[in-house]
């Protein structure tokens, strides 16, 4: 059978495409602080190999003899929610299954029953991991998978319980337990229903001795995964695929491989291994994965809806200058959730999120707008910006205030619905490449359309949203700078400046059309 690259549920080395694991964890700390006998965060965004890696770890640990280790996913306890003890009788029949199944260890299963019986659900937990403990030859290694899928006050009592057994280690309880999850234990703000009050994780898990994180995949990496596709069919990447695939996902796991498994396995002309996987095919693998709405990016963007989100994301989408005091707090939350990047400055992680938020931001004005993408198309099939842009003059002057209230996002409104015009036009036979971000005081739109018969000519545009912060000719001038050095980066020559007025002049200031020559190039503006 033919391996793949792997983008649902843990990865099978013997079917996938896939990293050895266990160099992607930091082996040699992990294993220093469980032989110190310590409990310790491991977390990443979703879908970045933390199932994969934990499997790994214990199937590591059980082979070098010191230790008993056992994996569990207490996701299933997840429909609890604040019913605590179905919440722990969950937990401890996962416990019971997986050690009968991993480990041939049937004390567990065996005494499971008879344990939450005598002792409930508030210490059944601890109880069933100390007499197990106690049973073993071996000292206790537990890892526990998906720990923040649990909720309020289950949550709570998982934490203490553990928590109340830490002194025992390691004769009477484990000897290391790793809490795996999407989130540093620190952030956790936990509603609890019994005591009437929030409960952080530090608090509630106060005996932490270190949060470690699982890290993107490097250039590096991206070279060696796809090259074992090289190594198993000899269909090899032209020159600066792998280049192209960093730049659109920064490392990300899963999109490393939706990508690789796009472009080799679902699409048809990456199927015939006697052709190279090209740049162009990448980059129609990514617009196939973000209009199909793949379960990674609906999840991601399901997540925008959050307040504490928004007050992230949306000083990105608007590129303020100086954004109002963000806390903390919201952007550890969010770049856990792996949305932003903190180095340097707050930034969209990487190019397929920055194109995938605005898009599904607008997703439903893009399918409800009227107009159809065969009124800007000219004999020959090139775009006509000039006809779709003056219609958007029209439509925004008509319906500005209509479709403005409908965003969640609505300080961001003006540039969301421009895009989702745009996006709604240029879908049937071009891209839009986004560019957005802290300080930059505009939006920058480089659209690519494809024409000619096989789609071989292009036409390239670049359009600037900008709001008009103190003065008209002033933010011109600015505006004229900044686009014509976004034109000479995109190797074009045609300029569209779009100008977003919010003061209380007249719709007729507001609406207006001018040339300007500046640089020797010639940028269209476009009042709004």
């Amino acid at each position: 059978m033919e391996k793949f690259f792997n983008t649902a549920g843990p990865s099978n080395l013997n079917k996938h495409y896939c990293l050895n694991p266990l160099e992607r964890i930091s082996l040699e700390d992990i294993i220093y602080l469980i032989n110190s006998e310590k409990y310790f965060i491991l977390h990443a965004p979703r879908q970045t190999g933390k199932t994969t890696c934990l499997l790994a770890l214990m199937e590591y640990l059980n082979k070098q003899n010191d230790y008993k280790c056992l994996y569990i996913n207490v996701e299933t306890a997840q429909v609890a929610r604040e019913n605590v003890s179905r919440g722990i009788k969950a937990i401890i029949s996962e416990l019971a299954s997986n050690a009968r199944d991993f480990l041939s260890d049937d004390f567990p299963l065996k005494n499971m029953v008879e344990i939450i019986q005598k002792y409930g659900e508030e210490k059944g937990l601890n109880e069933i991991l100390t007499q197990w403990s106690n049973n073993n030859q071996k000292p206790l290694i537990l890892l526990i998978d998906e720990i923040d899928s649990l909720v309020g006050d289950t949550l709570i009592s998982v934490l203490r319980q553990i928590r109340a057994g830490y002194s025992k280690r390691p004769a009477n309880f484990p000897q290391s337990i790793i809490l795996c999850g999407v989130r540093d234990i620190r952030d956790y703000r936990i509603h609890s229903g019994k005591e009437k009050s929030v409960i952080t994780g530090g608090s509630a898990f106060n005996i932490k001795a270190e949060s470690l994180k699982i890290g993107d995949f490097s250039k590096e990496d991206i070279f060696r995964l796809y090259q074992f596709h090289t190594i198993e069919t000899g269909q090899e990447f032209e020159e600066g695929v792998f280049d192209l695939v960093w730049d659109l996902t920064c490392g990300q796991p899963w999109l490393v491989n939706a990508l690789g498994y796009e472009t080799c396995f679902k699409m048809k002309k990456g199927r015939d291994r006697t052709k190279k996987i090209t740049k162009d095919m990448i980059i129609e693998a990514k617009e196939n994965l973000i209009l199909r709405r793949e379960t990674h990016l609906d999840q991601l963007v399901h997540k925008l809806q959050e307040e504490r989100v928004k007050r992230v994301i949306l000083p990105l989408l608007i590129s303020s200058e100086y954004p109002k005091d963000i806390p903390t707090d919201d952007i550890s939350y969010v770049r856990d959730l792996g949305l932003i990047k903190t180095e340097g400055q707050i930034k969209i992680a990487n190019l397929i999120y920055q194109e995938t938020i605005p898009r599904e931001l607008t997703y439903s004005t893009q399918v409800t707008i009227s107009h159809d993408p065969f009124w800007y198309i000219k004999q020959g099939g090139r775009l006509d910006i000039f006809k779709l842009l003056a219609a958007f003059q029209e439509f925004y002057r008509e319906n500005a205030e209509i479709w403005l209230e409908r965003f969640y996002y609505k300080e961001a409104g003006n540039h969301l619905l421009l895009q989702a015009f745009l996006q709604r036009i240029i879908n049937s036979g071009g891209q839009i490449i986004r560019e957005y971000g802290l300080g930059m005081m505009r939006t920058d739109l480089f659209i690519i359309w494809f024409y000619g018969e096989k789609k071989e000519h292009k036409q390239k545009f670049v359009i600037e949203l900008k709001m008009i912060h103190i003065n008209l000719e002033k933010t011109i001038e600015k505006g004229l700078i900044q686009i014509t050095k976004y034109m000479d980066k995109c190797k074009t020559d045609e300029g569209h400046l779009v100008l977003f007025d919010k003061s209380l002049k007249t719709w007729d200031e507001k609406i207006f059309q001018k040339k300007e020559v500046y640089e020797n190039k010639t940028v269209f503006i476009w009042g709004m």
